[in-house]
């Protein structure tokens, strides 16, 4: 059975409804964030609570719990699913915390706010072994998006726009481009390796500033590759030795086509692969306790 959380309470995902008069629903107004977990074990929590506490800051909505609330929820959630997410217990955690309902539909902030908390957790799936073989395929795109992309608001529609022309010419993302340089893809990050260098954009207002992409750069500090986070030119994107993009469940993708043509090879680089490999030995530690 699969069991969410909403407001104070677990219950079967069948029971679980949200008002027609939720601002989430009516306006997008709210946040959400996903955690894996691994082995039961959430994964790098402070850093995804901290990106929580930011994105409640950036739309005005105080947090509804603290931090200690927050991991008791979830852990009691990753129990109440350990059954569907099989022998490892590798799980993905989605929560979302809007501004709740209203008498009335009005622009303006309710004077009084009643949050509506939603979580659930569903099974992370293997890693497919043909994207590790042979990566995936990516398309450049403008970037549509507003000016706020730091905030990990639920209003996702352009970024859905977005993947979905991806889609309909066969490739797995879409790396946005404005004003000449690629900031991220529709839901992930983007690294580029340039002369056995890793170069990923600088944090700002116009991207998300993923989990997964602060884990990379500090298993590259402590593994000696050279890297650093610096504009990426779209002309520098489609000269690249190899690109990557990451995220909480894809953890690190390599691409190996871009706009139809191949980057390099065609293959997954070299950089890569080491990479994985050190991105695995810290997925273990957390299965193990050892790590965050």
């Amino acid at each position: 059975m699969h069991i969410v959380y909403l407001n104070g309470s677990f219950m079967p995902i069948e029971e679980a409804c949200v008002s027609v008069t939720d601002r989430g629903f009516l306006f997008g107004d709210g946040v959400y964030e996903v955690i894996p977990a691994y082995g039961g074990r959430l994964f790098r929590l402070p850093h995804h609570l901290q990106r929580l506490q930011d994105s409640l800051d950036g739309i005005k909505l105080s947090n509804p719990l603290s931090e200690s609330e927050w991991t008791q929820l979830l852990e009691r959630l990753l129990q109440h699913n350990r059954d569907r997410a099989g022998n490892n217990n590798d799980q993905s955690v989605y929560l979302q915390v809007t501004r709740g309902t209203s008498r009335k539909r009005d622009h303006n902030f309710p004077a009084e706010i009643h949050h509506t908390v939603y979580a659930c957790s569903n099974p992370i799936p293997e890693p497919d072994p043909a994207v590790e073989r042979d990566g995936v395929s990516a398309i450049t795109l403008d970037d549509i998006r507003w000016a706020w992309c730091n905030i990990k608001a639920i209003t996702l529609l352009p970024n859905v726009l977005l993947r979905q022309q991806a889609s309909e010419r066969g490739a797995a993302e879409a790396i946005l481009i404005r004003d000449g340089y690629a900031i991220e893809a529709s839901s992930s990050n983007i690294f580029i390796v340039h002369d056995g260098t890793l170069i990923t954009p600088p944090k700002s207002p116009v991207m998300l500033p993923g989990i997964t992409r602060d884990l990379v750069l500090e298993l590259a500090e402590q593994h000696g590759i050279a890297y650093r986070e610096d504009n990426i030119t779209e002309e520098a994107l489609h000269s690249a030795d190899e690109i990557w993009i990451t995220s909480s469940t894809r953890e690190i993708v390599p691409v190996t086509r871009l706009d139809d043509k191949s980057v390099s090879n065609g293959l997954p680089g070299p950089v890569w692969k080491t990479m994985l490999a050190f991105y695995r030995q810290y997925k273990d530690a957390v299965r193990s306790g050892n790590a965050n």
